[in-house]
This record gives structure tokens, sequence and C-alpha cells, in this order.
């Protein structure tokens, strides 16, 4: 049976992931079953795949992961969501947009939302607790989470006039300022 602490530890972590697929499924052209499963499982995969790694890295890497993941996390989000801030004032074309759906975008929203995930894995390690239980709930929970996030940005965003480029990309910078600030000045 799963324990309640890690569904929520995994609603919690997969936030990150939520705000990530609004913002992505605003700016898809193709929101079929496909492509939401894809993204989900892309985000899905490294916010599991990277508690299992911090998981084997086990408390004796925790110093050196911990005083880089954060510039880690806000480069990628402030690159990602800088490209979509500059995308949505340039002209329309087919090549211009903010693709979430090219796997070098989903390898790096990936990346990005799933560094706090390294940290918690190393946090289960010191707890002794069962990784494959607990890295796939994580998986789970932020599957479901990011599939919902993408039909919800697809739905919201059809219906607006409003720059949902923009938006999204505030909203990465934002994550990426947030877990900069957390790390540094919070901390």
């Amino acid at each position: 049976m799963v324990d309640l602490d890690i569904i929520l530890l995994a609603i919690g972590l997969s936030m990150d992931s939520l705000a990530v697929s609004i913002a992505s499924g605003a700016v898809i052209r193709k929101c079929n079953i496909y492509n939401v499963c894809k993204i989900a499982f892309v985000l899905a995969v490294f916010q599991g795949g990277m508690t299992a790694l911090g998981y084997l890295a086990g408390y004796s890497f925790e110093h050196l992961i911990t005083a880089i993941d954060h510039w880690i996390a806000f480069t990628l989000l402030f690159y990602l969501g800088g490209k979509m801030i500059y995308e949505a004032y340039e002209p329309k074309g087919d090549n211009t947009n903010f693709d979430p759906l090219k796997l070098k975008t989903m390898i790096g929203l990936g990346i990005a939302t799933s560094i706090d995930a390294l940290a918690i894995g190393i946090s289960l390690a010191l707890l002794r607790s069962p990784i494959l239980v607990d890295a796939t709930v994580i998986a789970v929970v932020t599957f479901i989470f990011s599939a919902f996030g993408i039909y919800f940005g697809k739905k919201f965003g059809a219906k607006t006039n409003l720059k949902i480029e923009l938006i999204g990309g505030l909203i990465l910078v934002g994550i990426g300022l947030k877990i900069l600030l957390e790390h540094t000045l919070l901390a």
C-alpha cells in the first residue's frame, strides 16, 4: 500500500510539470491523445527517473548536487521561457514557434522540472524508503497532472486571444526564479 506522504510528495513535485504542461498545451497545434501522452510521459519519466537517480547517488553526493541544482534548473527554465517570450513577439511562421513536441525541448523541460526530484531521491535514500514504489508513484502522479495541464492549456488557449506563448514563457521564467530564490536568498 502506498503511503499518503509519498502521494503528497508526488503532488508537490509535479507542480512544476503541471505549469510547464499548461504552457505546452497552450502552444501545441494538435492536441490529440498521442501528443498529450508524449509530453506527459517524458515529464513523468524524468520526474520518477531523477528521483531514482538521486536515491542511487545517496547522501554522499548531497552537498555537490544541492550546490548547483538550482542553477541548472534556473538556466534551463530561463532559456526555454525566454525563447517562448521572444517568439511571442515574432511574426508567426511554421518554424518560429516554441514547440514542446520537439525531443530537445521535451528533454530540456523534463530536466528542468525534475531537478528537485533528484534532491528528494537523496532524502528518500537517507530514509531507506522503497525507491521503486516511490519513483513509480511520483511518475504516475506527474503523468496525470501533466496530461491534465496540457489539456487545460489547450482549452484555455483556444478560447482567448491572449499571447499564450508570452504567459507560458513568463511561467517558465517564474518557476526558474522561484527555484533560484528558494535556494539562494531564502535558504
